[in-house]
């Protein structure tokens, strides 16, 4: 394929280029975009940057990736993270120089902290101008956005020549994709944009390059598999980053009949009625999975794809950080985390457990499938009366309960995770169907950075990456006042996505912990806000929801098949208290 530069004239009276004209660089790029089966690249556009727009808008009418406007730069990376973790594709967001590169840098940092693939473009000024006050310069001579984004990704440069054009996206590309995975930068000068490039098409077969290695350490294995032998009564931690390997884990769990808990941000890779399910271990988690890690009979633990942090280690806790901990994981960082561990298996998930099949199966020392029927390992919320703001925990239930079983969820920073963590449970049907590629589960979270407003974006990119069923995004009044300007883009694009806003007319985190921690109550009260009517504004179909009885008369199904986005506006019990205690014990009184 010959992709070209020079100005011509479309019927749109656009300029498009000529069969006969050289690629240019931003063309190059957009041109391994297309070998990647990149669909989308979010941003905002702006002058520093138009020429790669120019270059999108001649490949989306090849079929090619094609532009989605954000409308805020960091619910761009957003909706990046959202569409990498849906598909497995490297999700790509791009922005202008000076204000548009500052504004990507918290949905950059998120990415980086939660280890999600990411290919970050933006724009500078010719490179004449640098050094001279160019408009929103960002250069080393400017406000240097290079050096703001080295602390927050895995590769960041400056092309300061067509040539480096290839090299160093490769490069890119290839930190990216490989442990520790995370965004990379590439800042790119309007003039690089516009120059021709030296090749007539990608010189390279990117799709080749960054396939998965499967490396690991052969004899962590081999002594991984001594210890199971030995176990009376192991039990499995399921992480995050289980995702390409959960139907082999759980296999093996079955077939052990070992019991299995999971972090907050793996409990979306499991069915939670699973027989040997025992709930979620970490922030706002269960205290069922606290008692099974303790439980002085449990001889082995394995924490599989967990990067130990304080939500995933319910605050570095020693049920879990102890000698009887195996520590399973691709992150060297993450195995770093757990010097106390008996022993550390670095190495591709899905590898270690099909190398642990193929012992067990050999030794015939596997029980039979498990058979027995699916049970609800946690106890079912009671009914709330119809009258009355809606409790959180009702809230979750219901969710779960009438929304298809082919839904994501994704919640927020704040309460919204906490009570998503804690209480929603959905009717899976079939757990591990989330498409080849995918590494998120039926619900997605954000650990470490946790920005508020990530999931609004984020369902965005959901949706976009799996248009076939609907994506819940709970969120907060706090996180929608932020970053709800994104349901704009869901109108725009015509995606299922339900917003379902927790209206409690506060920052519901805040004001609970400084209640639970004794501290004073301040700063934390937002006015009374008609979400509905804000959604209704922008387009959006929308709902208020001032009881169970409101609740229970929503058509699901009308609104799970509507094409264009729902904003759930529900009033929920100010009062009742998250399941935040874990956070509180880190946090420690403020008295």
């Amino acid at each position: 394929m010959r992709f070209t530069d020079s100005l011509a004239s479309n019927d749109a009276g656009w300029p498009e280029q000529q069969p006969s004209s050289p690629l240019n660089i931003a063309g190059l790029l957009v041109a391994y975009l297309e070998q990647l089966g990149v669909e989308h690249v979010f941003g905002v556009p702006g002058g520093a940057i138009e020429p790669l727009y120019n270059a999108l808008a001649q490949s989306s009418r090849r079929g090619g990736p094609r532009p989605v406007v954000a409308r805020h730069e960091a619910g761009a990376a957003f909706m990046a993270d959202g569409y990498t973790r849906e598909t497995g594709r490297i999700g790509v967001c791009c922005a202008t120089s000076g204000p548009g590169a500052t504004n990507l840098i918290t949905g950059v940092a998120c990415a980086y902290d939660n280890g999600i693939p990411m290919l970050v473009i933006t724009g500078q000024p010719a490179l004449p101008g640098f050094g001279k006050r160019a408009l929103q310069e960002s250069s080393c001579t400017g406000i240097n956005t290079l050096a703001m984004f080295r602390h927050c990704t895995r590769y960041n440069s400056l092309i300061s020549h067509p040539e480096q054009l290839e090299a160093k996206l490769i490069a890119a590309l290839m930190r990216a994709t490989r442990t520790p995975r995370g965004p990379v930068h590439l800042s790119i000068p309007l003039d690089i944009l516009k120059s021709p490039a030296a090749v007539a098409a990608p010189s390279y077969d990117l799709r080749t390059m960054l396939q998965p290695s499967s490396m690991l350490d052969g004899q962590a294995v081999e002594r991984l598999a001594q210890l199971l032998d030995q176990a009376v009564n192991p039990v499995f931690l399921v992480g995050g980053w289980c995702g390409e390997a959960i139907a082999s884990i759980l296999s093996l769990a079955e077939r052990r009949r070992a019991a299995f808990v999971t972090t907050p941000d793996g409990k979306g890779l499991v069915d939670p009625r699973h027989p040997l399910y025992r709930g979620v271990f970490g922030f706002a988690g269960h205290a069922s999975a606290e008692a099974v890690l303790r439980d002085t009979s449990v001889d082995l633990i394995l924490a599989i794809g967990s990067s130990m942090n304080e939500w995933t280690s319910s605050g570095w806790s020693d049920s879990l950080l102890n000698t009887r901990l195996v520590h399973i994981d691709e992150s060297d960082d993450h195995l770093a985390r757990t010097p106390m561990a008996k022993l550390h298996v670095s190495g591709r998930i899905l590898t270690i457990f099909e190398r642990l099949h193929e012992h067990f199966e050999a030794r015939q020392h596997l029980s039979p499938a498990l058979t027995e029927p699916r049970l609800a390992a946690l106890p079912a919320v009671a009914a709330q009366a119809p009258a009355g703001p809606v409790k959180p925990q009702q809230l979750m239930h219901e969710l779960g309960r009438l929304f298809p079983a082919t839904t994501r969820y994704l919640a927020d920073a704040g309460n919204s995770v906490a009570w998503a963590v804690h209480h929603l449970s959905p009717q899976i049907e079939h757990p591990d169907e989330r498409g080849p590629d995918s590494i998120g589960g039926w619900l997605r979270t954000t650990m470490d950075f946790a920005p508020m407003g990530w999931a609004i974006g984020g369902a965005v990119g959901t949706a976009l990456g799996n248009p076939d069923g609907p994506v819940v995004c709970i969120t907060g009044d706090g996180s929608m006042l932020m970053n709800g300007q994104e349901l704009s883009v869901a109108v725009a694009e015509r995606l299922t996505v339900i917003f379902v806003v927790l209206n409690d007319a506060a920052l519901g985190m805040v004001k609970h912990g400084q209640r639970l921690a004794g501290a004073e109550a301040i700063a934390f009260a937002l006015p009374p806000t008609d979400f509905a009517m804000l959604a209704r504004a922008q387009g959006a179909a929308a709902y208020t929801i001032r009881n169970a009885a409101d609740l229970a008369a929503l058509d699901i199904d009308a609104i799970s098949r509507h094409p264009g986005p729902t904003l759930l506006d529900v009033q929920i019990d100010a009062e009742e208290v998250p399941p935040i205690g874990v956070r509180m014990r880190v946090l420690g009184t403020a008295m």
